[in-house]
């Protein structure tokens, strides 16, 4: 065959080739182990010597305008590719983005973080308990008894177990500090953040809502200690130094004398409330000193101990302090109202951040 005529048929088809796999075919029709250049090198032994000389010089020659060809034509595949592909994926920056959605941490969430940061500023501890609970913790050893019209009222959510003893769904977070004096030697100095269950359903209650409650026991606790302890926190999380507020005497069967705390309030014409003046009154939360009953029921001497104990609902404090007018939407996992009332990681260990800057 002519070598000069073949390189420029090779050039051609080379140049002809659209894609990386055509190329690869050429290359190895004419470069490969069984191609056509091989194939004509294995001929060169045949050859006079002075002719096999000159025909070796034609094939390497030939050789390599080949391979420099197929490497030229495969860089200019690569780039039409690239620039394709580019293309293909090119942003048009003139769109508008796509909104991006960030977790918020709901009122309640933040406020059990600003009770419990108020309180361990003045060395609470935070203990937990389960949400079924036995008869005993629940009622019996908070001085209430089996026909006591108190179990009635609080429309309880009984459940049945496998020994025939009725457990209940607890109906305050109380058990736990039944649990704690049982566990644990005076002092005790706690508060119990939880969920706690009644039957119960309208705008301002739920089946299940929050409360915390607050447990010291030591020898000299008093009346005066529960006072301060509760004026301070009020003032704290509401952040008004000059709240309004008293002390009504009242009756719970685990505490003796026993209290509720109101704090002042007024109403607007649009119907919301004002904290901490006005000359009506709000109930906020219910207190008093331990019962010798209870001290005694879980092994605790009243004459050497006595205590405080106090507690409060969560969905009540949170609504008056964000200014959330209807506790339902608070569980209907609704992402409109949570990104109105709720609140942004960066404020989870902010005490009093409210609701500026929030609201969108």
């Amino acid at each position: 065959m002519s070598l000069s005529v073949d390189s420029v048929d090779i050039k051609k088809k080379i140049d002809n080739c659209k894609t990386l796999q055509e190329l690869e075919v050429i290359r190895l029709e004419y470069l490969g182990k069984k191609g056509l250049l091989p194939a004509e090198m294995k001929l060169l032994g045949k050859l006079p010597i002075d002719q096999k000389k000159i025909k070796g010089q034609e094939l390497n020659k030939l050789k390599t305008f080949i391979e420099v060809s197929i490497n030229d034509h495969k860089i200019l595949i690569e780039n039409a590719e690239l620039e394709q592909k580019l293309k293909n994926e090119s942003i048009d920056v003139t769109l508008p983005h796509n909104e991006e959605i960030t977790g918020k941490i709901h009122p309640i969430s933040q406020t059990i973080f600003s009770i419990t940061e108020i309180f361990g500023n003045l060395n609470y501890s935070v203990e937990a308990g389960p949400d079924i609970e036995s008869d005993f913790n629940n009622f019996s050893a908070l001085n209430i008894p089996p026909h006591h019209p108190a179990r009635e009222m609080q429309d309880t959510f009984y459940v049945n177990n496998s020994n025939g003893e009725d457990n209940v769904l607890r109906t305050h977070t109380s058990p736990v500090q039944v649990r704690t004096m049982l566990n644990s030697k005076p002092p005790i100095k706690i508060i119990v953040p939880g969920r706690t269950y009644r039957s119960d359903s309208d705008s301002t209650h739920t089946p299940m809502f929050h409360q915390v409650e607050g447990l010291v026991v030591n020898k000299d606790s008093t009346m005066a200690d529960l006072k301060s302890t509760l004026i301070l926190f009020l003032k704290e999380f509401f952040e008004i130094d000059n709240l309004k507020y008293r002390f009504r005497p009242s009756y719970f069967p685990f505490t003796e004398p026993s209290a509720e705390v109101d704090i002042g309030c007024k109403k607007l014409n649009d119907g919301s409330l004002s904290i901490g003046t006005g000359e009506e009154w709000l109930e906020i939360l219910g207190s008093g000193m331990v019962h010798p009953k209870v001290l005694l029921g879980v092994g605790i001497d009243p004459d050497l101990y006595q205590g405080f104990a106090f507690g409060m609902g969560l969905e009540r404090l949170t609504m008056l302090k964000y200014g959330i007018p209807d506790l339902r939407p608070f569980y209907d996992s609704d992402l409109r109202w949570l990104k109105h009332y709720g609140f942004l990681g960066i404020e989870e260990t902010s005490l009093h951040s409210g609701l500026n800057g929030i609201n969108s």
